[in-house]
């Protein structure tokens, strides 16, 4: 399965017998049908198990194929492209999800909410937030070979983002190649509504406190995100670049996760607050069915 990988089955020695082996058609075919298992668990709230169980020979460019044909299916349906998130870029991050690397994922149109506005959180499987930063850029970016510097230089303004997580892999029973398959676990975004210069913030120190239902169940700072959020949006497009993509003008690069995800259900608000970059909201509506009064 999957083009990538050079997979022999069941090697047999016997005279005039050879061993078969994948070919183009059905490599390309096998990332469709993967990609097709994801969109279907999106359309249907219902999680598939691991891909690193069903396809153990999975590789980590076999899983950003996958990612990349149902980016391209979206789009196909109208989904415009806003932006991309860089995952798993903490420590406290990593160990929570069992993998040891960075990974990114595309963010959709679609995928965007407004501060403070009520969230159906029916339209996610298993959703999970994260506090984040969020680079809003000026002009495009495209690696690889960039610095810091360049990355700076690409910057307009900065914003507090909550990161809603969210897996088509039943009990988030994550490798890499899953979630990196899977969007890099991406569900939701939740922007802050008030802009802030680059140059207002020291990105590898500024605190953050996680709330939900007004009480702190997260803290951290900036600098765990890979040192700094803006060594997280290098990453990103040197990444990107290495794969023939660059980063757009105007689009939102989520940083990555300051502190570890905390889950989230309905009626609950969930408030982001980061030193020198302010606060974001979400908030997630009742659930109609248990609020409805009685006939």
């Amino acid at each position: 399965m999957f083009r990538l990988v050079e997979r022999l089955r069941c090697p047999d020695h016997r005279p005039g017998r050879t061993v078969p082996v994948d070919t183009e058609e059905e490599s390309v075919n096998d990332i469709q049908v993967t990609a097709d298992r994801l969109i279907n668990a999106y359309a249907t709230r219902v999680p598939i198990d691991p891909l690193t169980l069903t396809h153990p020979w999975m590789t980590l460019d076999d899983a950003y194929a996958v990612q990349l044909a149902q980016v391209e299916q979206w789009s196909r349906a109208g989904e415009a492209i806003k932006g991309h998130k860089v995952g798993l870029t903490s420590a406290a991050i990593q160990t929570q999800f069992g993998v040891d690397r960075p990974d990114y994922g595309h963010l959709t149109a679609s995928m965007f909410h407004l501060d403070s506005t009520p969230i159906d959180v029916g339209r996610f499987l298993q959703p999970r937030i994260e506090p984040e930063i969020a680079f809003v850029l000026g002009k495009p970016l495209a690696g690889p070979g960039l610095t810091t510097a360049d990355a700076v230089e690409a910057v307009d303004y900065l914003l507090p983002a909550l990161e809603i997580i969210d897996s088509r892999i039943h009990g988030w029973k994550i490798k890499l190649a899953d979630t990196v398959a899977d969007n890099a676990s991406s569900g939701g975004v939740v922007l802050g509504a008030q802009p802030v210069p680059l140059q207002a913030v020291d990105l590898r120190l500024a605190g953050c406190l996680l709330c939900r239902d007004g009480h702190v169940v997260q803290t951290g700072a900036t600098g765990a995100v890979l040192g700094s959020p803006l060594n997280a949006l290098t990453w990103l497009a040197n990444t990107l670049g290495e794969r023939g993509q660059r980063l757009e003008a105007g689009h939102v690069v989520l940083s990555g996760s300051i502190t570890a995800a905390i889950p989230v259900q309905a009626g609950q608000i969930v408030t982001a607050e980061i030193a020198g970059l302010g606060s974001v909201s979400a908030v997630f509506a009742p659930d109609t069915a248990t609020t409805k009064d009685p006939a």
